[in-house]
């Protein structure tokens, strides 16, 4: 019960009802709130290397018909597959699987679960045997999102998955001090204000957290078509806020090595 003997005598005591309801409220135990949705703030991303056409058919088998969709009943989408232009004829062929999570908790709870249903399912990417895997070598990154773009974004495109370009950049800084550095461009410099304003249909931007490159950030934008991708570019290099930015003396060489593979999404691509 909620009584008013520890309150002293008042003169005007029309706020006491109002006390009394409260007092009734926070003795009835504590209040659960509504979550609201949470956006993915966390993205591993897998890198399959492979040596031929046989060992990418079995990943794509895998990656469609078991791991996407146990996934996804997970509650864990939209999951991207991708895959480098012309990695029908490079010599190490590769598959990016790019999964956006919640939280570390939420990333540690679904491979619990996931984890070993996938190696159950008994298919031949599960059960390959050691004179005949898979693939040569899984590598695989984790990232966290940036302050500025704390989320995953599909792109706004229209071109079909066949034509569309997908820029993947990893920076790396000299210095985990001149790498800090680089990420506060992104953020507070306003370089990624940038790149929403010039219509780069960024997927999303992050900091590495462990990965083979270290310190290392690393953001993927997305374009209908390359010719596409080059006109965007040059708007860029162009714009005189970009020019205003990468001259400021406080942001001078704060990328030490820079790499960019160009991908397109699988057919079975959720972004």
């Amino acid at each position: 019960m909620c009584g008013f003997h520890l309150f002293p005598p008042m003169k005007n005591l029309s706020f006491l009802p109002l006390i009394a309801a409260l007092c009734c409220w926070l003795a009835s135990g504590p209040v659960t709130a509504h979550p609201t949705a949470e956006r993915p703030t966390y993205f591993e991303l897998k890198v399959y290397h492979l040596k031929n056409a046989r060992q990418e058919a079995r990943v794509d088998s895998f990656l469609q018909q078991q791991y996407l969709p146990t996934m996804r009943a997970a509650g864990i989408a939209p999951i991207g597959v991708f895959k480098p232009i012309g990695n029908d004829t490079a010599a190490d062929r590769r598959i990016y699987v790019f999964t956006p999570f919640t939280s570390l908790k939420q990333w540690e709870q679904v491979g619990k679960a996931t984890v070993p249903k996938l190696l159950a399912a008994g298919g031949s990417y599960e059960n390959a045997a050691y004179t005949n895997p898979a693939y040569t070598r899984l590598e695989t990154l984790f990232i966290k999102a940036f302050d500025e773009m704390a989320g995953l974004t599909a792109p706004a495109l229209t071109a079909p998955k066949s034509e569309r370009v997908y820029e993947l950049r990893s920076y790396e800084g000299a210095s985990e001090k001149i790498f800090r550095n680089k990420v506060q461009m992104f953020n507070a410099g306003g370089e990624i204000k940038l790149f929403s304003r010039l219509n780069f249909n960024a997927i999303f931007y992050g900091e590495v957290l462990f990965g083979p490159k270290m310190p290392n950030l690393m953001y993927m934008t997305s374009f209908a078509n390359m010719p596409d991708r080059e006109a965007h570019w040059k708007a860029f290099g162009a714009d005189p806020e970009w020019k205003k930015l990468s001259s400021l003396p406080e942001y001078q060489n704060n990328v030490s090595h820079m790499d960019i593979t160009f991908l397109r999404p699988a057919a079975y691509s959720g972004l």
